[in-house]
């Protein structure tokens, strides 16, 4: 946020100073180049090559784990879990570095984010420079589209809603009710691929915000209203560990599952969108359980689907 908030700002400094011209030919550029993020991207290996993204990845540090093979003659759907507040392993992990290239040749991975940060001025160019997309159905069908295979969709199910479950320990998903991406896996015979990221909510610690407290109630209209979630959250400081909006350093371990092979079906009826979402919550929880023991989660823990 702060990378756009200084985006936005450099925007209207071009505007306001000598240089307005040069905020003309950028809004020319925005207006031929608008549907840039749901036709793939630009992304640019040098961007995502960056030395400060090694330093990024090692801080925390963040770990890809591969449990199966990817056949590249097949394009995916990666079901991402949970989103916490930063959702710091998908970026360290898919828009950053060579861990999935080396993990699984022959893919290229696609992270989706909301279509509003495309809006802001220069951060656009940015982010999608690191390989990021937009979340819409458009730009998610694109990507699967790719006759040839080889692409991988990654989606943060729960999305910005989920945000607000992000507290050390909780294990709560959003996904009981958001089905659009198995519709959208049956439509390109895409198979379906369950992500969770262990660690994800240890990064920050969040205001206590119950269901049905004030403001959680707050932020659920702010968040259907703006379409992105306000979490309260604090953490560490530059040379103290008390307060302050660093991130604690936990590690981080995103583990990506065996995929769900997935029939195209250009119609798929309610009933096998919902088998076929039963059988991801299945396969989800299934890689949880193999692999909580291995990064901390108590025996008795288990994932929360509402």
């Amino acid at each position: 946020t702060f990378v756009a908030e200084f985006c936005c700002g450099f925007f209207v400094v071009l505007i306001l100073g000598n240089f307005w011209f040069l905020a003309v030919l950028y809004l020319l550029w925005l207006y031929l180049d608008w549907e840039t993020p749901c036709t793939g991207g630009r992304r640019s290996q040098w961007i995502r090559g960056w030395t400060v993204w090694k330093y990024f990845r090692e801080y925390f540090p963040i770990h890809l784990i591969k449990t199966s093979d990817l056949n590249p003659n097949h394009n995916y759907l990666l079901g991402f879990h949970p989103h916490g507040v930063l959702v710091a392993g998908a970026f360290g992990n898919f828009c950053t570095g060579p861990s999935f290239k080396n993990l699984f040749p022959g893919l290229t991975p696609y992270l989706h984010i909301m279509p509003i940060w495309f809006v802001c001025p220069f951060f656009r160019e940015y982010i999608m420079s690191a390989g990021m997309v937009s979340a819409s159905k458009e730009s998610v069908s694109y990507v699967l589209s790719n006759k040839g295979g080889g692409h991988a969709s990654v989606i943060v199910i729960g999305g910005a809603e989920e945000s607000l479950n992000a507290h050390p320990g909780s294990l709560t998903l959003n996904i009981l009710k958001r089905k659009g991406f198995i519709k959208m896996a049956l439509k390109h015979g895409a198979h379906l691929v369950p992500v969770f990221s262990f660690g994800e909510n240890e990064l920050f610690k969040q205001v206590a915000n119950p269901k049905g407290s004030w403001l959680r109630n707050v932020q659920e209209k702010l968040q259907k209203i703006m379409g992105f979630a306000l979490p309260l959250f604090h953490a560490r400081g530059v040379f103290q560990y008390s307060f302050g909006l660093i991130p604690y350093r936990q590690p981080i371990h995103t583990v990506v599952g065996s995929p769900i092979p997935v029939k195209q079906n250009l119609n798929p009826t309610t009933e096998e969108i919902e088998q076929l979402h039963a059988l991801y919550l299945q396969k989800l929880r299934q890689l949880f359980e193999e692999h909580k023991r291995n990064y901390g989660i108590p025996e008795h823990k288990s994932l929360i689907f509402e």
